[in-house]
């Protein structure tokens, strides 16, 4: 029985050795193999996304008043025109022998009154027979006037001084008021009318910098500003107007399609570390092979890259993915290549954020030195990959199925 008891207690002091043996190992000898990243420094900015349309500030569709035939159409693209100036012609070919018409009756007219006005003071009949033969004439005059009226309908003309920038129909064909056949406007200055949902429009004011990309200049940096929001919004759309200013020296042209990043906040620098290094509100940085955990805030946000606001320095290397099952001061092995961890870690991407609408895009920059602040910015939300058409599409569908 002794022996027993001694066997058991024996064995039970080899598993704790054995158990003591394998922490020490795997704590001092063997420490958990980690990846990191390191925390950059990045201009960050927070942007809504919108699709919009080129066009100049200044123009006005020509369409015809009734449905008739075309005959005539200028080849005027390009062109420049002033107001009133005659663009084509609808076929007014009955309008114009019912003017040849009254114009014959209005001739005879005017010689029965002339006979008339000889004899009306030799009595009271003639001087009525008079008057009314001025009556009929008037009337008449003024069934001209309401032809000529007629037939200018049916002329096109310029509505504005300014460039034609478009014209659509051919001669012959049957044309009616839905059908617009010339835009004309000035080519300049130009803007974006961009629809933007209404859950972002409130984080919208003028004057905000708006970054376009558009698939004629790919790869390109192009700028505009906030110059206008229309105050009613599109009820069926669930969106709102956004009129976005160009620069003189923009390279879009009109009827160009663009995409929207508004920038609504931003800033030049900030600590940026990959989404999955937080953890619990902290980061768990590395030094001298042990972890220690540090509480921060988040500011803006990405899906793979996020802003962190406390003690974490630029270069500091940080546990991604982090570890929660390590505790603070564990040992640890890094698998990252010095190649690797000397890689930017925030790089421009989108968000979608518990709470926050899938268009508000975030930017997080990779760390630069631009020689304009700006640039960076830019250059960080242009290569954003914005998922908003899907995120419409899907609550289309969902909307639909109800």
């Amino acid at each position: 029985m002794k022996l027993q008891k001694h066997l058991i207690a024996t064995g039970i002091l080899a598993i704790a050795a054995a158990a003591a043996g394998y922490y020490g190992y795997s704590r001092f000898l063997h420490p958990s193999l980690v990846t990191t990243s390191v925390a950059g420094l990045a201009p960050v900015s927070e942007a809504v996304y919108g699709t919009g349309t080129v066009e100049p500030e200044r123009w006005a569709k020509v369409v015809p008043l009734q449905r008739r035939r075309l005959v005539e159409l200028c080849r005027c693209e390009g062109q420049v025109v002033k107001v009133g100036q005659v663009l084509g012609r609808q076929d007014d070919a009955e309008e114009r022998s019912a003017l040849d018409q009254m114009e014959i009756n209005r001739g005879q007219l005017e010689r029965d009154l002339a006979r008339a006005e000889k004899d009306r003071d030799k009595s009271d009949a003639a001087r009525t027979e008079y008057e009314q033969r001025w009556t009929r004439l008037e009337e008449a005059k003024s069934r001209i006037a309401a032809q000529k009226v007629r037939l200018d309908s049916l002329l096109l003309r310029a509505p504005l001084d300014g460039m034609v920038l478009r014209r659509d129909g051919e001669v012959g064909e049957i044309a009616s008021p839905t059908d617009v056949l010339f835009w004309v406007g000035p080519p300049a200055p130009m803007q974006v009318v961009a629809e933007i949902n209404e859950e972002e429009i409130n984080r919208i004011a003028a004057g905000q910098k708006a970054l376009l990309r558009s698939e004629a200049f790919p790869g390109r940096v192009l700028r505009a500003s906030v110059s206008q929001i229309t105050p009613k919004g599109d009820p069926t759309r669930k969106t709102f107007r956004v009129y976005l200013r160009l620069p003189q020296d923009t390279p879009l042209r009109i009827g160009m399609s663009v995409e929207a990043n508004i920038i609504y906040r931003e800033k030049q620098a900030a600590i940026v570390v990959p989404a999955e290094a937080i953890a619990g509100g902290s980061v768990q940085t590395v030094d001298d092979g042990r972890i220690s955990r540090v509480p921060v805030t988040i500011g803006v946000r990405g899906s793979r890259n996020v802003e962190i606001i406390g003690d974490v320095l630029k270069g500091t290397q940080v546990l991604s993915p982090a570890r929660t099952d390590l505790a603070d001061g564990a040992r640890v092995r890094i698998e990252n290549s010095p190649a690797r961890a000397e890689e930017p870690a925030a790089v421009s991407e989108p968000i979608d954020p518990p709470g926050v609408a899938p268009e508000a895009a975030v930017v997080a920059a990779a760390p630069m030195t631009p020689s304009d602040p700006d640039d960076a910015v830019i250059s960080a939300a242009m290569t954003a990959h914005i998922d908003s058409v899907v995120n419409d599409a899907r609550r289309r569908m969902i909307s639909n199925s109800r």
